[in-house]
């Protein structure tokens, strides 16, 4: 049992921005590392990470979902949403933090971390939430007075008072004869305008799809129950699909976690191009890849646009939305197999500087800091 807990449906709101804001914390380095690989190489890696954009999609979707459904108004575009790599996971796990950088052992290791399993070390078993201060370097649940300092182990970890909140606030609602789900359904996006392999969208409407929604996202993250595969026992989570990568060699029905035993898995940790971590544009000298980031930044910030649009009542737009992210692809490549002048070895790569949003977000956090 958490020490925290939402008790507002103000409060419930705020978690479920962030919720969505975590979702998309995780494309920027998903993606870059899927399209810094080399032509011919890592063609299970390839795989993995390009299936798992496509799930992180769909997280962020149903996050909008639920937050639809209880009244609140998803924005991608508002200042602040897009954090400034390298940085803590937006739900404040704080002993890693997130970089923009190519497919590589360390680009593993975080990602591994990311989608970790909700149970704790030995150490902090027990101890409820982790409190601490707020650093220069931190994001915080921090415009709530109650949120000051909240951190989560684990994405699993915050997901479950997400739970824990929209269960009290139900309850409450129904005691007085009323309910929490009041939000325009018409705004509800399902699988007809976003197609995943890994789940089915489906209006939430409801306490009980509400959950089940919930349930979708950590289930495909860490795995359900401790177990590597999902609920169904058809996908294998996020954690485990990077932990065969790590391992160098695929899961098959039965293993355990951390114990892979079926066929061989050939990673090539030089098969990628160099690109430089966590670049940002003020760093790039050569004007025809200024020109390259500043429009990919642009397109970005578009693409933002555009699922606020669908999230807030144009639903059809989202099937634009997966062939965006594609279409990054050539984008990134302008970045990445062109070297970074002044930096020797290293190439350039996406900055995810969005205009009017990355200034917007230091300076909120500066302001949560203060």
């Amino acid at each position: 049992m958490y020490s925290y807990s939402i008790r507002t449906l103000d409060e419930l709101k705020e978690f479920l921005h962030r919720a969505m804001q975590l979702e998309h914390a995780t494309i920027p380095p998903y993606m870059t590392a899927l399209y810094s690989i080399k032509p011919g190489s890592n063609q299970a890696a390839t795989q993995i990470l390009r299936v798992i954009v496509v799930e992180e999609m769909l997280h962020l979707t149903i996050a909008a979902n639920i937050l639809n459904a209880v009244g609140g108004t998803p924005d991608l575009a508002s200042p602040g949403f897009v954090v400034s790599y390298p940085t803590p996971l937006p739900d404040g796990e704080t002993d890693f933090q997130v970089s923009i950088q190519a497919f590589s052992r360390e680009a593993l290791a975080t990602f591994l971390k990311i989608e970790r399993p909700a149970q704790r070390p030995h150490h902090l078993v027990g101890k409820g939430l982790i409190e601490r201060k707020t650093s220069p370097h931190t994001i915080a649940l921090g415009s709530h007075p109650r949120h000051e300092n909240l951190h989560f182990y684990s994405i699993g970890e915050f997901y479950s008072t997400i739970t824990e909140g929209i269960k009290y606030l139900e309850a409450e609602a129904r005691r007085a004869g009323t309910t929490i789900f009041t939000g325009d359904t018409s705004r509800q996006i399902t699988s007809e305008y976003y197609y995943s392999a890994g789940g089915e969208l489906f209006p939430v409407t409801d306490l009980k799809s509400a959950l089940e929604a919930i349930e979708l996202i950590i289930e495909q993250g860490e795995g359900d129950g401790g177990g590597i595969y999902d609920d169904d026992e058809h996908e294998l989570a996020h954690y485990y699909r990077f932990d065969e990568l790590v391992k160098g060699r695929y899961y098959q029905k039965g293993n355990r976690p951390g114990h892979p035993t079926g066929p061989q898995l050939q990673v090539d940790w030089e098969g990628a191009y160099p690109l430089k971590a966590n670049l940002k544009v003020a760093e790039i000298e050569d004007p025809e890849l200024l020109e390259a980031a500043t429009a990919f930044n642009t397109r970005y910030g578009e693409f933002l646009q555009l699922l606020t649009r669908a999230y807030n009542g144009e639903p059809r737009l989202l099937l634009e939305a997966v062939p965006i992210m594609f279409e990054f692809r050539n984008m990134i490549l302008e970045l990445i197999r062109n070297p970074l002048p002044n930096h020797p070895g290293m190439n350039g790569g996406p900055t995810y500087e969005i205009p009017g949003n990355i200034q917007a977000a230091g300076s909120r956090q500066a302001e949560v800091i203060a």
